[in-house]
This record gives C-alpha cells, structure tokens and sequence, in this order.
C-alpha cells in the first residue's frame, strides 16, 4: 500500500507529465480516468485507437500512452507501432486481458515498458503508473546533465539484466541480476561468450540476425532470448543489444540490457520449458471435473478466483511433502499441471503414486469458499515421467481418465499407444475403402426360428467384410471405425441393397439393423420409406434398432419408426434387450413389435440364475405389452428348451444356424 508521503511524491513527480490513455469500453474509460486524474494534471482520454493517433498528433509533448490492446478501427499494437515510429521515446503501458496474451510478444517487442493485467486494483494500476514516471522522469533527467544520467544507470543496473562484452563477444561485465537470474558467478562468467547461457532451442537463424544488426550494420538489435540457467531450468529475457562504437565507428564493445519475461511467456511455455530442462521428468497434470459447467454458470472472474483458491488449495495439501513439485502452472479450463525431475523425486524417496492418492482424497475432504460460493471440488489426476512425450502423454491421460470415470490414470506410453491404435484405425479405414471399391461389403442371414414349429420364420441380415485374401471379417473389427470416417453410411446403403435384393428371392420376412446414425440420416430415412413403401416389400421388413444414449434428435426417430410402419408395415425390434442403455420408459416411446434379449444374458441361462429372472421379466413384460420376443445366441438345445419352456417366441443362434449367404 502506498503510504501518504509516497503518494504525494508520486503526484508531484507526475506534475509535468502529459498521458494519453485509450480505452474503447465507456465504464473501464471511465473509471481508469478518475484514477489517472489523481495523479496527472493532463490526462488526454481517447475512446479508441484511431481517436488516439489523431489526439497525439493533435498533442505533439505526450509522455506517456496508457492503452487498452482489443479496440476496434485501430487497436493497442498497432496504435503502439505508429507511435514508436513517431516517438521511440515514449513511455508505454499496455493494459491486457488474459485472453490477449498472444499479443504480449508483440509487444514486448515494441518495448513496451509495462503491463497490467485485467481485471486490477487501483493499488496496482498506481504501482505500474509510477513504474512509467519514474522511467520518464530519468529519460528527461538524462537529457539534462550526466549526473541523471549516472543515477539512471544504477537504477538501470539494480532493475535490468546487464552485460558488456569486448568486440569479439567475451564478457567483460556482468550485473548482479545477470548472476542471480543464470545461476552462475561473476568468475563463471566473466572470460567465456554468453553461449554459457544459450538454450539450444533458440534458432540458428535468431543469432546471425543479432550479429548481422549489431556487428555489420551497427544498430542496436532487439528480441526475446531463451536462456538456460546453471541448474538446467529455462528462462525467456527481453533483450536490448547495443554496440558501442568509437569516433571512427567503430565497435569497442556491446552493451545488453535485459528483463526476466519468463512469468508472461504462456504457462504451457513455461510448463514445457520446465520440463526440456530435465534429463528425467515427472509431470502429474491435475483437472477440476466438471469444469465446464462451472465455466457455464459463473462469470469469468469468479472462475478465476475459483481456480486461484484451487491453486492455493493444492499448494497446503501439499504442504507435508512440498519437495513433490517445483511450481504449480495454471494452464487454464480447471487444469493444473506439477513437474519436477525424477532425480529430486529419487533423492527425496518420494512415493509419487501416494502422494497424489492423497491429494485426490484430501481434495473430496475440502471446499473452496468465498463470498457467498461454496464449491465441493473433486478431481481427476494423469501422471507420468520420461524423457520424451511427457506432456503429451499426460494431457491423453487426462483425456482418458475423464472418459472412463478415473480419479487417477497413469500416463506413460499413452501416446505411443494411442498412434499404435490410430494406425491399425488407418490400416482399418483403408481395409473397408478396398472393400467397398470391390463390392465386397456383403450381408451374411441368420435364421431366426419360430419355437413352437422350428421352422425358419425371418432372417436377420448381418453385414461382413471378405478382406484381399477372401477371409470373412465381422463387423466388431471395422464397423465402429467406419463410423469415424465417411464410410459408415456407405456401408448401411450396401447392406439396405443386399437385404431388399434378398426379399425379392425369399418369402420369409428380412430384419436390418439401423443405429442412431442411420436414423438421424436424411438420406438413408428418406430411402428406407421408400423401399418400405412398395407393394412387395410391405410387412416383410423388421428394423432392428440398436439404441443407445447418443440420440441427438429423439423426437425425429420416433418420427420415422411412425412413418415406415404406417406406410409399409414394418416392424419394430429393440436390439441387446436388457443390458446397455435399453429401458422400459424409452422402449414404450418406439412402440416396439419384437424385443431380442441380449445375447450375455441368454448364453448363461444354464447355469446363471440373475440371467433367468432377468430373461424370465422381458418374457412375462413382452407378453402383457403382446410384444413378441427373440433370443439371441441359441447354442444347443438345453437352451433352446429352457427358452421355450419360458415362452420366447423365437431363437436364433448357432444351434440353428450360422450366418450364410442367401445369393
């Protein structure tokens, strides 16, 4: 807090001092002004970036430019770059919300002298403020006497980054933070060029350019440098390289004067960097579950102070064991990650797997509170360590524990896993692209028996795939990728094909399987009804549906089971009955004419009473709706009895017959 004495000097350095601030939002503008008035006796106000080069140019003596990055005809960046070509004297600060921080390097490139992050208090805006006055008021100082001028070269040393070198680039000079912020001693460093510093990531391409400006052309050069430090972590500086030249022009020695950016380079920047700079790293990425929906229903800020408490949360849950990480980073959407290398895990005996047990459970245990919000937080945690691919692998099993409903997922591998799965998908897709191209997507029958005559009384029709070397492929091994590509619906229209080319040869009735992607297709409905539709494919046709919960337009389902039995009386089977997503509630809304008990409780009917009560339920319901019922996986004749001693009106199954071409 300022205290009054620092507040009046504050002002009084402020006296002379001419500010233009742009802002396009009335009650940001509005309430920024009031506070820049307290301290500025001139404060020039512009409603956006086009109004505030036209003020400039209006106000040549402007010392200082306060402005706002997203602004409509003309924003933050581009008004700073006019301004800097006009004035590189300037004084500038940006005011940024967390949403634009891509434009940061940009501006950090237009050396731009300060940055306030939205949403700010007065207390900080007044703490960046007097940051620009005192730097204003050393610049004209400097213009004044050499005297200011030494004094701003202290001020400069004790809050910059400095290095001199000799002209051939060896260190002759190092600053106190150049030691603190490298790690490395004024001895270390003093003899030895600043490759001592350089990460290797920095491109070859940034270094010739640096020498090409300061060596040949003799400019100063400006960029951001990611530097490596003693201890292996990284670090990004903002750097100002100056040659120093002698009355001939030439060079005596180079000047640097840098600023320690690294805390408004990204968090995954730094997340990643973090982890380059071990041999072996440790990384445990930690999501707040069902962050969505509290993104949903509160507003921006109170979410970020959410995630602000979260933060603080895990760093006393931690608070035992606090050699576990090294720095929390917030990467944003209830994601938090922790990293360190598996050295000081191994060093300090940690039991990782214990360690973050014990954060999830501690977690339940804890609710963030403030105002009048109380949050119960649960989480989910992937954790893995190596070499390469750690963040990847960590972010996949995030991934995956949210999917699957883990509290906790280990990580390693999970990519390499996963490009394993996505090139048999490939090797998949390009199977049934074959396939299709050769017509050998084909439909296999299977009888379905009546069981009081034993006689075959319909066909299902079931989809197979005959592969390059002729083997039959059944559609578990293709069908669900199809569905990924653009297949899929090429496969339903050869089966549709197959099935109705098959009712003109046969008299018994034929039953298709139609999924939530066939019913929510247009084209596929639309050629259904029509089929359905003609004169000697009425009340022969089954549709068999196989349901589950990823319906995105129930109401256009029922529409079209309405339409095709009305039209070409056709009927209705629910498929897997009994297991899966199928209930009671929904199987009323299908009006449905056949329901085919799933296979897994039929096959152990012999042996496994729950399956018998179960079957026995669906028989007693079926007949009191007059719902007639199929039992899949039929394999012998005990099953077969117990099925028609229950009253199932039909088998199907192995005992019967397997699936066969008909033509």
């Amino acid at each position: 807090m300022f205290k009054n004495s620092q507040f009046n000097e504050l002002i009084e350095n402020a006296r002379d001092i001419k500010v233009l601030y742009a802002e396009d939002e009335h009650l940001t503008r509005d309430a920024i002004e009031k506070l820049l008035n307290i301290i500025f006796e001139e404060v020039i106000v512009a409603k956006d970036g086009e109004n505030a080069l036209e003020l400039f140019e209006k106000h040549k003596d402007i010392d200082l430019l306060i402005t706002d990055i997203n602004m409509p005809k003309l924003n933050g960046i581009e008004l700073l770059k006019i301004l800097k070509e006009k004035n590189p004297n300037l004084a500038t600060i940006i005011v940024s919300a967390h949403s634009e921080s891509k434009f940061m390097l940009e501006a950090i490139k237009l050396n731009v002298d300060n940055f306030i992050l939205k949403p700010f208090e007065a207390q900080q805006l007044f703490e960046v403020v007097k940051k620009a006055i005192e730097k204003t008021s050393l610049k004209r100082q400097n213009e004044r006497n050499l005297l200011i001028l030494k004094q701003y070269q202290e001020i400069t040393n004790k809050s910059s980054i400095i290095s001199k070198t000799d002209a051939s680039g060896v260190i002759t000079f190092v600053n106190e933070n150049f030691c603190e912020i490298s790690g490395y001693s004024k001895e270390e460093l003093i003899g030895n060029n600043h490759n001592v510093v350089r990460h290797p990531d920095n491109p070859k391409e940034l270094f010739k350019e640096l020498w090409h400006t300061i060596k040949i052309k003799k400019e100063p050069w400006s960029g951001i440098i990611k530097n490596l430090a003693k201890d292996g972590k990284s670090y990004f500086v903002k750097s100002t390289i100056k040659p120093l030249l002698d009355q001939n022009n030439e060079v005596i020695e180079y000047m640097a004067l840098r600023n320690d950016v690294t805390e408004i380079m990204s968090e995954k920047k730094q997340l990643v960097a973090s982890l380059e700079s071990y041999e072996n790293s440790f990384l445990a990425l930690i999501q707040i579950e069902n962050f969505d929906i509290l993104d949903k229903f509160y507003d921006t800020a109170t979410v970020y102070k959410i995630e602000e408490i979260f933060e603080d949360l895990i760093v006393s849950l931690f608070q035992k064991n606090c050699k576990v990480y090294e720095k929390i980073f917030k990467l944003g959407d209830g994601l938090f990650a922790i990293s360190n290398s598996m050295k000081n895990i191994e060093k300090h005996n940690i039991n990782i797997e214990l360690e973050l047990l014990t954060l999830i459970k501690n977690t339940k245990n804890s609710t963030i509170k403030f105002e009048n919000i109380e949050y119960d937080v649960s989480i989910a945690i992937s954790y893995c360590f190596g070499e390469k691919n750690v963040y990847e692998n960590a972010k996949y099993g995030i991934e995956k524990a949210l999917e699957d409903n883990k509290s906790m997922v280990f990580a390693n591998n999970l990519v390499e896993e996963a490009q394993e799965r996505a090139q048999k998908n490939i090797e998949t897709i390009h199977m049934v692209k074959k396939a299709l191209d050769n017509y050998n997507i084909v439909s296999y029958f299977q009888p379905i028996i009546d069981n009081k005559t034993k006689e075959i009384a319909k066909y299902e029709s079931l989809v197979r795939l005959i592969d390059e070397n002729g083997n039959t492929i059944s559609p578990y091994f293709f069908l669900d990728v199809s569905k990924k590509g653009t297949y899929y619906t090429k496969i339903t229209n050869r089966v549709i094909e197959s099935s109705f080319k098959v009712l003109d040869h046969i008299e018994n009735s034929v039953s298709i399987n139609l999924s939530v992607l066939d019913m929510e297709n247009e084209d596929i409905k639309n050629k259904l009804i029509e089929l359905t539709s003609k004169p000697e494919y009425k009340g022969r046709v089954i549709f068999e549906l196989l349901e589950n919960e990823n319906i995105k337009d129930f109401e256009s389902v029922k529409d079209f089971i309405a339409k095709v039995k009305k039209l070409g009386d056709v009927k209705i089977a629910i498929d897997d009955f009994g297991s899966g997503y199928s209930n009671f509630e929904r199987l009323l809304e299908y009006t449905p004419d056949i329901l085919k008990i799933d296979g897994s409780l039929i096959k152990n009917i012999e042996t496994d009473p729950y399956s018998r009560n179960v079957v026995e339920t669906i028989v007693t319901f079926a007949k009191k709706q007059k719902i007639e019922t199929i039992a899949e996986f039929v394999e012998n004749e005990s099953i077969y009895n117990i099925l028609n001693e229950m009253g199932v009106t039909y088998s199907q199954g192995y005992y019967f017959g397997k699936p066969e071409k008909l033509l």
